[in-house]
C-alpha cells in the first residue's frame, strides 16, 4: 500500500507527545491540589458558608448613602486623575519604547521602565506609597499612575510598532522634523486604538481604586473593608452594588466616547 493511501485513511494523525503533555499536566494539577489541601469536602462546606454569607447581605442597607456617595465620588476622582496623568505619561514612554521609531539605546530604558511598572500588583504599589506619602487619595493616585504606565505604555509601544512606515518615510524624505513625523504620520494611524486603550484603563482604574483603598490608599475600598471587618454585610452589599453600577456607567460612557471618535 502506498504512502498516499495511508495518508488518506488517516488525515488527522494522533500526536502522542501532545497527549502525553496533557496527561502530565493533569497529573501535576492533581498533585498540586493535594499539596495545597484542596478537597471536595472543603468545597462543599464552602458552598454552605457562601450561601449563609449571601443571606446576611439581604436586604441591602442604603441608610448611610451620604457616606457611600462621598466615597464613590472620591473613587471616581482618584481614577480620573490617575488615568489622565497615567495616559499622558504613557504616550511618550510608548513612543520611546517603539523599536521602529527609536534606536536600541533609547528603547531599552523605556521598556525597562514599563517592565518595572508592570512588575508589581497595584496593591503592592499602594502599600509602598501609603508608607511614603501616608494614608489617603494621593497614595492611590500615585499607585494607579504607575499601573497605567505599565499597561498603557506597553500597548502604546506595540500599537506604534504595527503601523505602516510608508507615511513616515515620505515625511522624512520631504525633510519634516521628528515631531511633525509623529503628529502627522504616527498618531493618525493609532489614534483610535489609543482612545480605546485609554477608556479601558479608566475602567481598570475605577476597579483598582476600590481595591487599593483596602490598604488605605483612599476611595471606597477602605469603607468596604471596614464594613467587612464589622460583619456589616447588609451595608457591604450596598457598597458592592454601588461599585457594580459605577463600573457599568463607566463602560456605557466609554462606549459613547468611542462612537464619537469613530
Amino acid at each position: 500500500m502506498s504512502e498516499k493511501a495511508i495518508d488518506r485513511r488517516r488525515p488527522f494523525a494522533v500526536n502522542w507527545w501532545i497527549r502525553l503533555g496533557w496527561l502530565l499536566a493533569l497529573i501535576y494539577a492533581l498533585y498540586a491540589s493535594y499539596q495545597l489541601d484542596v478537597s471536595w469536602s472543603r468545597f462543599v462546606v464552602g458552598l454552605g458558608n457562601g450561601a449563609d454569607f449571601l443571606g446576611e447581605m439581604v436586604p441591602m442597607d442604603f441608610s448611610r448613602w451620604r457616606l457611600l456617595v462621598e466615597n464613590l465620588i472620591e473613587t471616581v476622582q482618584i481614577a480620573i486623575i490617575a488615568s489622565a496623568f497615567g495616559v499622558a505619561l504613557s504616550l511618550p514612554v510608548g513612543l520611546l519604547a517603539a523599536r521602529n521609531l527609536m534606536p536600541a539605546w533609547v528603547t531599552w530604558p523605556a521598556r525597562t521602565c514599563i517592565a518595572l511598572c508592570r512588575s508589581f500588583h497595584p496593591v503592592i504599589f499602594a502599600i509602598l506609597f501609603v508608607k511614603a506619602v501616608g494614608f489617603g487619595p494621593l497614595a492611590g493616585i500615585l499607585t494607579l499612575i504607575f499601573a497605567s504606565i505599565g499597561f498603557i505604555g506597553k500597548l502604546f509601544a506595540e500599537a506604534i510598532e504595527e503601523i505602516s512606515l510608508k507615511p513616515l518615510e515620505a515625511l522624512r524624505a520631504a525633510g519634516a522634523p521628528f515631531m511633525s513625523v509623529i503628529v502627522y504620520a504616527v498618531l493618525p494611524q493609532v489614534l483610535n486604538r489609543f482612545i480605546g486603550f485609554s477608556s479601558y484603563q479608566l475602567d481598570a482604574n475605577l476597579r483598582n481604586s476600590t481595591m487599593v483603598g483596602i490598604v488605605g490608599a483612599g476611595g471606597i475600598g477602605g469603607t468596604l473593608f471596614a464594613a467587612f471587618q464589622r460583619f456589616d454585610y447588609d451595608f457591604l452589599a450596598a457598597i458592592l452594588v454601588s461599585i457594580i453600577a459605577l463600573v457599568m456607567l463607566s463602560e456605557y460612557i466609554s462606549q459613547r466616547v468611542k462612537r464619537v471618535f469613530q
